[in-house]
């Protein structure tokens, strides 16, 4: 119905008999053609429907026509309705432009005067028609492509509201792994911890049963001889416990290393009789070291310890014995996954039993072990891996059942020239004759410690003033007692460390020398080391007690007597 009243023609031209005659002609030429008696009635059809409007000028003369040019300036974008006008043939100005305001008004306007003939008019009403016709397609096509946006609208909300739907179920799926992952890693943390503290427990256990068995076997001994043995064993205990925290703390990578640049040919060619002693005389150690193998930057006593656990571990590998490679090789811009510039690598190679693929995989985890019970601690290569990582360095191995082992170490180049001396200081084992060598203030809140350390002091030759923190020795000094050297814990209850302990006594007297100590040094080595202040490792024996206080007195005298030359 709709479409029907789009195409038809409203005749509008009151005046005489146009009106009929032109509707009947109209529909002669098969037009769907409505003649309206009045302006109000022509505006209400076409707001039913219109293709096109005949009207005569003389039906707007003096005739309000808002309503229709309210009509015509609300058409859609598409619509641009044609008039086809029937005009007269007068000429005076006044007509003249009023006509022109009526085109201005109609807009889409085709002027037919007076006299027409019937077939001209026809073929004028019927271009408008087709022209409106085109303004239909034009409709169509614009309600087919907004049809299409909504549709496309639709498509994209639903499309939208899926993804949504599908993001937030892909987030609830990456936080559930998360979560699991989180517990897997939690449950792998406590596992490692249980075989951790398991396997320190175990050790420390055997350690403590051997040191508190021979205490109380001591007084039960007359026997000198067996007296001594007994020291003995509890010696050897306490050393084996000593080492054990020092394979811990070089498998955390927390233990402190003072790094210097290191002839390796040097260094672990002067093994060798080190070596031979440790190693069966089955087993034969050689050296292969190019004479332009680079230094390296490393700890040269841990280097040293390294080498002889791992020629030990080689040993046991060998049971009818064999020969143990030690090689040096240089590797120049070097580029992997975990380091990167000139490296050197370190290969100590054995010809023993080899590795399967699944003790492989394990050899690194702490107090692993293949060794028969009470043969090994499972802490040599955790602490060589330990030793390397922290010397900004890696390790590597490859083995292969009955075809023996090669652990490679990469260790960085240093570019500077090494010392000429191989190890280490050693600090004295020279006991001093038990004279007064002055007073020393120890600073410990543990109290067996305290004791013990008091009477190495005392068997030392030093008169010991104990205070139980740093707040205590504070307190001691302001008492105006006559301390020569203060000897103190790092770690402390009262909120004062030995740190910031020595930082105090240099504010308040610079002239007296400060010697701290700790089981576990990492926290504050860089502190201590920026203070100035010397730091001796837990647990010590009584001859490097001894040393490390006579160099620091001795470190105080040197900067004393520079200090007084500079003001000369």
């Amino acid at each position: 119905m709709s479409a029907r009243r789009d195409n038809r023609v409203l005749v509008y031209a009151p005046i005489g008999r146009d009106g009929p005659a032109s509707a009947e002609l109209f529909r002669g030429a098969d037009l769907d053609a409505v003649n309206c008696r009045s302006l109000l009635q022509l505006v209400s059809e076409m707001a039913a429907g219109v293709g096109t409007v005949f009207l005569a000028e003389e039906g707007l003369f003096g005739k309000d026509t808002a309503p229709l040019a309210q009509w015509i300036a609300n058409q859609p974008p598409w619509s641009d309705l044609p008039f086809v006008v029937l005009t007269s043939h007068r000429e005076q100005p006044a007509v003249v432009a009023w006509r022109r305001s009526i085109v201005e008004l109609l807009r889409n306007v085709s002027l037919l005067e007076r006299p027409v003939q019937p077939i001209t008019l026809t073929s004028a009403v019927q271009s408008a028609m087709r022209a409106r016709r085109r303004q239909y397609e034009i409709r169509a096509l614009l309600e087919a492509r907004e049809q299409t946006a909504q549709e496309l609208e639709k498509l994209v909300i639903e499309r939208t509201r899926e993804l949504k739907e599908a993001n937030e179920q892909l987030r609830l799926e990456m936080n559930e792994r998360a979560r699991v992952e989180e517990t897997l890693r939690q449950a792998q943390k406590i596992e490692a911890i249980g075989q951790l503290t398991g396997g320190v427990a175990h050790d420390f256990n055997n350690l403590l049963m051997v040191i508190s068995g021979g205490l109380d076997m001591l007084d039960r001994q007359t026997d000198p001889n067996r007296r001594r043995r007994l020291m003995d064993g509890m010696i050897q205990a306490a050393q084996r416990g000593a080492s054990l925290t020092k394979q811990l703390l070089a498998f955390s990578r927390r233990q402190t290393l003072r790094p210097e640049p290191v002839d390796v040919a040097a260094q672990i060619g002067g093994m060798r009789e080190l070596l031979d002693r440790s190693l069966r005389g089955d087993v034969h150690v050689e050296f292969d070291f190019p004479d332009s193998l680079w230094p390296v930057e490393v700890d040269p006593g841990e280097l040293e310890l390294v080498i002889l656990n791992l020629a030990v571990n080689a040993r046991d590998a060998m049971p009818n014995g064999g020969t143990i490679v030690v090689r040096g090789e240089n590797l120049p811009d070097l580029k992997d996954q975990e380091i990167s510039g000139d490296y050197v690598r370190l290969s100590v190679i054995d010809t023993g039993i080899g590795m399967a693929p699944g003790v492989l995989s394990r050899v690194f985890e702490p107090f692993f072990t293949t060794k028969d019970v009470g043969k090994g601690s499972g802490l040599g290569l955790a602490q060589v891996h330990g030793f390397a990582t922290q010397s900004r360095g890696t390790v590597r191995i490859q083995s292969e059942v009955g075809r023996g082992t090669s652990i490679e170490l990469y260790l960085p180049r240093s570019l500077d020239v090494p010392s000429r001396e191989r190890h280490l200081i050693d600090l004295t084992r020279v006991r001093p004759k038990k004279k007064n060598h002055g007073r020393i203030l120890l600073v410990e809140d543990d109290d067996e410690v305290a004791a013990l350390v008091s009477e190495m002091l005392g068997q030392l030759g030093y008169d010991v003033t104990h205070a139980s923190s740093a707040a205590a020795a504070l307190g001691a000094l302001a008492d105006g007692r006559s301390i020569d050297l203060i000897f103190s814990d790092i770690m402390m209850p009262g909120g004062m460390n030995g740190v910031e302990l020595a930082r105090e006594i240099k504010k308040r007297r610079s002239d007296v020398p400060v010697l701290l100590t700790s089981g576990y040094a990492e926290a504050a080595v860089h502190e201590a080391e920026a203070e100035d202040v010397q730091i001796l490792a837990k647990p010590y024996h009584i001859d490097e007690l001894a040393a490390a206080l006579h160099a620091v007195k001795s470190k105080l005298r040197l900067d004393t007597d520079s200090r007084r030359s500079n003001c000369r």
